[in-house]
């Protein structure tokens, strides 16, 4: 099988193509350039495109024997990741971009030229188990589990994914198999933040692209309590940062509750507001044809990237997901994935679009 192996130029990527070249198929490694320019990247090892990577990938190839390209998909992702990322937060919305970039790039632009060149498959260094089926489940190792950032891939990409490393039993496993396969980044730092924020500054990085739009936050009977200098830097949940000028009158803290765009307003209050217990989310893939859910089916369900599981009941309509929690969550933003499990596999996936507790 020839297989297009997608070199980061982290640890985790140059394990799965040994192992898809153990395997006994013909791999071609590719480092996907994101930037478009180099002096938007960042140096060091805080995110997946730094200056170093498309080094240690190449040298990775190297050490493994296979050819290596540098393919240029920057346009592809300042349109699709970018663009979604800063769209999402002038609604109001908190967009996950490690789902769009799966959606988009690594399993689209990516797997999509790889087709179109004659390769039968894309392996990724991602952590989770592609099964007979096709079925997605968690990894062996449940601290690294991925398997959330991929539900979105939809069935007929998950069919040509390859994700050697979903039974490695730990970090540690496959860092001492790089070490001891010769391969230099061995001990190099795991990945962290938003990719093409360069300094880690998302609000700065916002208000860069977006602008300043200064506007009044209200407390949940309406009353100003502040002011703010773009409610798209504001997300559900959050605490610090908010700049009230009026405490609550029982001097408990307050959060954000609901960010408003066609006004301009952020909503702060207490605690007790942000609990959840139903959902709507849209934009529904769902991987499992074996499973319909029309009618409501007993599930977990995770809400955010390194979130536990919820117990919960999900019905499918369409693309659209209702989801009623067995107890309620906190903090939960629209713009976010929910993504229903049934045990280990994935079943699929939905954009939130709404959250709001149930009547008594």
């Amino acid at each position: 099988m020839q297989v297009l192996a997608a070199l980061s130029g982290g640890v985790d990527s140059a394990v799965a193509a040994a192992r898809v070249l153990d395997a006994g198929h013909d791999v071609v490694g590719v480092h996907m350039a994101l930037s478009r320019s180099r002096a938007e990247h960042r140096s060091g090892s805080r995110g997946c495109c730094s200056i170093e990577d498309a080094s240690d990938a190449r040298r990775a190839a190297d050490v493994l024997g296979i050819p290596f390209y540098v393919w240029d998909l920057s346009e592809e992702f300042e349109e699709t990741v970018v663009a979604d990322f800063l769209a999402e937060y002038a609604a109001g919305r908190t967009p996950n971009p490690c789902v769009r970039c799966n959606e988009h790039i690594k399993f689209s632009a990516l797997l999509d030229r790889g087709l179109a060149l004659g390769f039968d498959a894309v392996a990724t260094g991602h952590y989770a188990r592609n099964l007979p089926g096709p079925e997605l489940h968690r990894a062996v190792d449940p601290l690294k589990d991925q398997s959330y950032v991929l539900a979105v891939m939809g069935r007929e990409r998950l069919a040509r994914a390859l994700f050697p490393l979903g039974d490695a039993t730990s970090k540690a496993q496959v860092r001492a198999e790089a070490a001891a396969r010769g391969l230099k980044v061995s001990a190099k730092p795991d990945s962290y933040d938003i990719c093409f924020v360069a300094d880690g500054d998302t609000k700065g990085f916002l208000r860069d692209r977006l602008g300043s739009a200064p506007g009044p936050v209200v407390d949940e009977t309406g009353m100003q309590v502040g002011e703010h200098d773009g409610a798209h830097a504001y997300t559900v949940g959050q605490r610090r940062g908010l700049g009230l000028t009026r405490p609550a009158p029982d001097g408990a803290p307050r959060y954000v509750l609901e960010v408003r765009p066609t006004t301009n307003t952020v909503v702060v209050g207490p605690a007790a507001l942000l609990s959840v217990d139903a959902i709507v989310g849209e934009d529904a893939v769902w991987l499992a044809d074996d499973v319909p859910a029309t009618e409501p089916l007993p599930a977990s369900v995770q809400l955010r990237a390194h979130g536990d599981p919820l117990g919960a009941r999900v019905r499918r309509d369409g693309d659209t997901l209702h989801i009623e929690l067995d107890t309620p969550t906190r903090g939960l933003a629209a713009g976010q994935s929910a993504v229903v499990y049934a045990g280990s596999r994935v079943l699929g996936q939905a954009t939130i679009r709404s959250a709001h507790r149930r009547a008594a």
